[in-house]
C-alpha cells in the first residue's frame, strides 16, 4: 500500500553503501566526486523505475522504501548489474554492499523509522561490495522462483535475534561480516572502558585512514585497554578479522616475528618473516601489536613486513615510544583527567563491593586520584 506515492504498512527497505569509500576519498578525491555522480544516477534511477522511494542519502549511502519485495529485489539486481558494466575512473572501482529487510515502520515527513530500518542497515553492513543481502522475510515474499541462495543463520550486531540470511545471485563472496564469522582472537573485556569515548570513536575513524596507528603513552596509562575495545569495535569491518599480538614476554629481537607467527597460526614452514610475510598477503585483517616498546626496533620490522605484505593490513600498536615508521599516526594516551579518574575509581570499587556507595565522597576520590595522576593502573591498584 502506499500514500501519495509514498510506501506504508508492510515495507521492503533498501540499504546500501560504497565499500571503501573513506579510503577512495582520501586516496583520489577528484575521481571519487565524479564517480559519486555516476553511482547516484545509477541508483536512484533503478530504484525509480521499479516504484522504489528514496527517502535517504548520506554520503554514499541510499536507503529506498519499496511496496514490494520483488521490485526491490529488482531494483537491487538491476543497479548491480549496472554498477558492475560502468565504466569509472581508473582508480576507484565503484562496488557497493546491499542489504534488504521487509516489516512495518514509522513514517514521518517523508522519512521512515523503527527497528524494520535498524535490521536492513546491519543486514547490508554483513555485505561485500558487489553482493545483495536479505532477511528470510525478504525471501519469503519474493517467492522460490526468485535466485537466492541461502547463507544461514547469522547473528548481527547489536540485535537480539539472529536472522536467517539469503545471497541473490550465485557470485562468490568472502564470509559474510557477521558476529559468527569474524575470526580473530581478542581477549574478552571484563570491565567497562571508562573515560575513553571520544578516543573510541575517534581511533576508529583514523583507522579507517591510516594503515599505521600508535597508542603511545607512560606505563599503565591504559593504552592496551584502549586498543583492545578500538579493535573490538571495528572486527568486524576485516574479513579476516582482528589478532592481538602480545610481545610482553618476548625477550629477543629474533623471537617477535615467530610470536605473530604462532598468534597467527601460520604454518611454520619457514623463516618466520618470510612466512608472515605469504601468510598477510590476501588477508584483510587487523594486527594490534602490544608492548612494542621493549624490542622497539625488531617491533618496527615486523610491522613493516605486514603492512608491505599486502594493502588489506592495518596495525593498531601500542608503545612507550613510536615505532618511527613511514605513515604512523600517533595518538597519544593521556592521564583520565578529572570526572572520568573518579568514574573507573568507583566502577571499580563497586566491582570489589557491590553494596559500596561512594557517591558522596567524589570529592575525596578525586583527591586520591589526583594524587596518583589519574595513570588507571595505579587507579586500580590504589
Amino acid at each position: 500500500m502506499s500514500q501519495g506515492g509514498l510506501p506504508s504498512g508492510t515495507v521492503t527497505f533498501l540499504f546500501t553503501d560504497i565499500e571503501g569509500s573513506t579510503r577512495l576519498w582520501e586516496n583520489h578525491p577528484d575521481e571519487m566526486a565524479v564517480a559519486l555522480q555516476m553511482h547516484d544516477r545509477i541508483l536512484r534511477s533503478c530504484i525509480e523505475e521499479l516504484g522504489g522511494y528514496v527517502f535517504s542519502t548520506a554520503g554514499d549511502a541510499f536507503a529506498a522504501a519499496f511496496s514490494s519485495a520483488t521490485d526491490a529485489l529488482g531494483a537491487a539486481q538491476a543497479a548491480q548489474r549496472r554498477l558492475s558494466t560502468a565504466e569509472w575512473p581508473e582508480r576507484v572501482p565503484i562496488r557497493v554492499r546491499m542489504g534488504l529487510h521487509t516489516g512495518t515502520a514509522d513514517e514521518r515527513d517523508g522519512d521512515y523509522f523503527g527497528p524494520t530500518l535498524n535490521r536492513a542497515a546491519r543486514i547490508m553492513s554483513a555485505a561485500h561490495g558487489g553482493q545483495v543481502i536479505t532477511s528470510a522475510t525478504v525471501a519469503d515474499l519474493a517467492g522460490a522462483e526468485t535466485d537466492l541462495v541461502l547463507l544461514g543463520e547469522h547473528r548481527l550486531k547489536d540485535l537480539s535475534a539472529p536472522e536467517r540470511l539469503f545471497q541473490l545471485g550465485v557470485g562468490s563472496f568472502p564470509p559474510l561480516r557477521t558476529l559468527d564469522a569474524v575470526p580473530g582472537n581478542l581477549p574478552a573485556s571484563l570491565t567497562e572502558l571508562v573515560g575513553r569515548d571520544e578516543d573510541l570513536i575517534a581511533l576508529a575513524e583514523l583507522l579507517e585512514i591510516e594503515r599505521l596507528v600508535t597508542l603511545a603513552g607512560p606505563g599503565g596509562v591504559g593504552k592496551t585497554r584502549l586498543a583492545l575495545a578500538v579493535a573490538g569495535q571495528i572486527a568486524e569491518g576485516f574479513a579476516d578479522g582482528a589478532w592481538f599480538v602480545d610481545l610482553a614476554t618476548v625477550t629477543a629481537d629474533g623471537d617477535v616475528a615467530a610470536a605473530a607467527v604462532r598468534t597467527l597460526g601460520a604454518p611454520a614452514t619457514g623463516e618466520a618473516s618470510a612466512v608472515l610475510r605469504g601468510w598477510l598477503m590476501t588477508r584483510e585483517i587487523l594486527l594490534v601489536i602490544d608492548n612494542c616498546e621493549h624490542v622497539i626496533e625488531a617491533a618496527a620490522d615486523l610491522v613493516d613486513d605486514a603492512l608491505a605484505s599486502g594493502p588489506g593490513v592495518r596495525v593498531l600498536t601500542t608503545s612507550r615510544e613510536l615505532l618511527d615508521l613511514p605513515g604512523e599516526a600517533r595518538w597519544p594516551v593521556m592521564p583520565l583527567a578529572g570526572e572520568a579518574g573518579v568514574d573507573l575509581f568507583l566502577e571499580r570499587a563497586r566491582r570489589v563491593r557491590p553494596d559500596l556507595n561512594l557517591d558522596g565522597d567524589r570529592d575525596r576520590v578525586a583527591e586520591i586520584c589526583a594524587d596518583l595522576d589519574g595513570m588507571p593502573l595505579a587507579v586500580l591498584k590504589g
